[in-house]
């Protein structure tokens, strides 16, 4: 008898075990193998589950603000013709030829620590590119469930973004990388690559958008 109710409660733990094979931890913070070059995480920075929004970042701060606009962010000295780090483009500000985000930069870095950072500008496109995108509702959010080649999933809400007169619409998803803009080999200072998606109009891509806004940030790990 007590073999046998071994073997149930054996059965019965590997199954609840193999519900979730695919979720891993890492700094106390989850994310899902893809089948891709990096894995995702499950939750934006600042959510607690994944339909949960988050925190609003601009791009290369670190901290979360109630206003986003040029006047308040870090890296201009009050306009987009003074950009104080990051930027190749003298008549932009000061020219240091960085279009990486630093380690001191990269919020998903400093808020849940070693290991984790945010996307390039490929690993986005790649996420495009090789997942299926599905238009779906968790617990109420609007977002995309993506699939990747191996078949395992996350849920990306659709938190929008927030600029200095837009307040974020929840049918679009924005998310930061940590690469600067660059178009057909010309340079965008202000800008930095994000992705992009809205309802089912526009497709999910990698594109730019002016780096004082807010946006959510779904940080990856190796």
């Amino acid at each position: 008898m007590k073999k046998i109710s071994l073997f149930v409660i054996c059965v019965i733990a590997s199954f609840f075990i193999s519900c979730e094979p695919n979720i891993t931890n890492l700094n106390s913070h989850e994310y899902v193998d893809l089948g891709l070059s990096v894995k995702w995480a499950t939750c934006n920075i600042g959510a607690a589950n994944p339909e949960d929004f988050g925190d609003y970042f601009a791009w290369g701060e670190v901290k979360t603000k109630d206003i986003f606009s040029v006047s308040t962010y870090k890296w201009y000295n009050g306009s987009i013709e003074s950009i104080t780090k990051y930027n190749n483009l003298s008549d932009f500000g000061t020219v240091d030829n960085k279009f990486i985000l630093e380690e001191s930069d990269d919020a998903a870095i400093i808020n849940w620590g070693g290991g984790w950072r945010m996307p390039t500008k490929e690993e986005i496109i790649e996420l495009c590119e090789q997942c299926t995108w599905a238009w779906t509702v968790l617990n109420g959010v609007n977002g995309y469930k993506v699939v990747g080649p191996n078949g395992n999933s996350i849920f990306l809400p659709a938190a929008g973004y927030i600029g200095e007169d837009f307040g974020g619409d929840e049918d679009e998803l924005c998310y930061w990388s940590q690469s600067m803009y660059v178009y057909n080999e010309d340079y965008y200072p202000w800008v930095a690559y994000c992705l992009y998606a809205y309802y089912s109009e526009v497709s999910p891509l990698c594109t730019g958008l002016n780096r004082d806004a807010g946006c959510p940030i779904r940080a990856v790990c190796p």
